[in-house]
């Protein structure tokens, strides 16, 4: 008799279960005449600045007349949102999805660059951390230029390890505003602050070579003056070979 009950009072509560779920299915479900009221632009995995503007991905869905406010649900049709969005250069991925309450979501999950090359042959574009190249447009995008003797393998093998690194670090970030790529593929860097060069050599050891250069930067240089040489040299190892003015 007990086993009965306890069975009973189970079935009961599955039931329930079953006709809460079914009721707020029914009531959240809206019609497909329902107009939508408003589109919203979620960015993901974004911790600064973001390259994708909202403006321009609605002007994007105007100009392909599939933007969906003032639409009913049954003319919307996210997946045509989501090809025609997926060609902004700075857009990885996008999704594109009715909400319960009849509204447009867009969640964008961005490209990021690290470097603007800009190449001794006229080449003009970004690299992301994914080794994708972006054609250069007309987005204002504060990162390291690239200038010099640079082909797409050589940005990619031996510039994207490096802006990694200068990415990686507040102190690079804030001092390095220019690399450049000399005719033996040697690397320089052009800091933000001094009247000088800071010559690395080849792109091997980067991680090192920038470790024993920020140690000369923040102990050495504050005592001797900034601008007290025209060129610093960390190609080699145990040594830096500074050129004065």
């Amino acid at each position: 008799m007990k086993k009965l009950k306890l069975l009973f009072l189970f079935c009961l509560l599955l039931g329930c279960i079953a006709y809460l779920i079914a009721t707020l299915t029914i009531f959240n479900k809206k019609p497909d005449t329902h107009i939508c009221q408003a589109v919203s632009i979620i960015y993901k995995g974004i911790e600064k600045e973001k390259h994708v503007q909202s403006k321009a991905l609605l002007r994007i869905l105007a100009n392909h007349k599939i933007y969906p406010v003032g639409k009913k649900l049954k003319d919307i049709n996210t997946r045509a949102m989501e090809k025609a969005l997926h060609r902004h250069p700075f857009v990885r991925k996008v999704e594109c999805y009715i909400t319960a309450i009849g509204n447009v979501n867009i969640e964008v999950y961005e490209r990021i660059p690290l470097l603007h090359i800009m190449g001794d042959n006229g080449t003009d574009y970004y690299i992301d951390k994914d080794s994708n190249f972006i054609l250069a447009g007309n987005e204002a995008i504060h990162l390291p230029v690239a200038t010099g003797n640079i082909t797409e393998e050589f940005a990619k093998k031996e510039l994207l390890p490096l802006a990694e690194l200068l990415q990686a670090s507040p102190f690079w970030q804030a001092q390095v505003q220019q690399i450049h790529v000399t005719a033996k593929k040697e690397l320089e860097l052009v800091p933000r602050v001094g009247e000088h060069i800071l010559f690395l050599g080849k792109a091997e050891h980067l991680g090192e070579k920038l470790q024993k250069l920020e140690k000369f930067y923040t102990k050495a240089l504050p005592v001797v003056g900034w601008n007290k040489y025209s060129r610093i040299n960390i190609e080699f190892d145990n040594q830096i070979i500074c050129t004065k003015k």
